[in-house]
């Protein structure tokens, strides 16, 4: 299979452990970077939030490392991995409504969707709804494939938040999902 990137590096599996800098723990307990501490910490400003948004890009720069490693274990990319998963658990899409879900552009969207249809994972099909639109859908093959590795994936992601209790998780969503909300104020501004 060809490898297609969507504009990313090539994923190198060495990158987990080149992420930023090390940890240690506070007197809580609590996980910190030394080394941000001492670029920032010349400020002389509270640096609390801009530690914690580091943090948290640190966090999503991994988790996509991680993804990216997974989706090339199966042969595919990360963008090609999340259409399949969307439409294994969403059912046909629209091609639009594919973007706006990934937060990319249609022709991003086009270009995955079109080397899924290659591989004869995906086929487009009419939009029962409106004519002039297109929906990607799943083949039995793509759907044989997503049912293989979707099980994996779970399993994936309750290894990465081990040692996370119920309650933390809930608490970093609604975190995340409050830093959503901030940020969307401020885009519309």
């Amino acid at each position: 299979m060809k490898s297609f990137t969507m504009n990313s590096p090539k994923f190198n599996p060495t990158d987990l452990t080149k992420i930023g800098w090390e940890l240690a723990r506070d007197e809580d307990g609590l996980l910190y970077s030394p080394r941000f501490r001492q670029v920032f910490g010349q400020l002389k400003v509270g640096i609390e939030v801009v530690e914690a948004l580091s943090a948290l890009r640190w966090a999503g720069h991994s988790l996509s490392l991680l993804q990216d490693r997974w989706a090339e274990k199966h042969g595919l990319s990360e963008g090609r991995l999340g259409v399949l998963f969307r439409l294994y658990r969403g059912g046909p899409s629209a091609l639009g409504d594919l973007a706006h879900d990934f937060h990319t552009s249609p022709r991003n969207v086009t270009g995955l969707v079109d080397h899924l249809e290659k591989d004869g994972l995906v086929e487009r099909v009419p939009d029962p709804d409106d004519r002039r639109s297109v929906r990607a859908r799943l083949t039995e093959a793509g759907r044989v494939r997503i049912e293989a590795i979707w099980k994996e994936g779970l399993e994936n992601q309750f290894e990465v938040a081990q040692g996370i209790s119920q309650q933390d998780l809930a608490r970093l969503r609604h975190l995340c999902l409050q830093l959503v909300e901030n940020a969307r104020k401020e885009l519309g501004r």
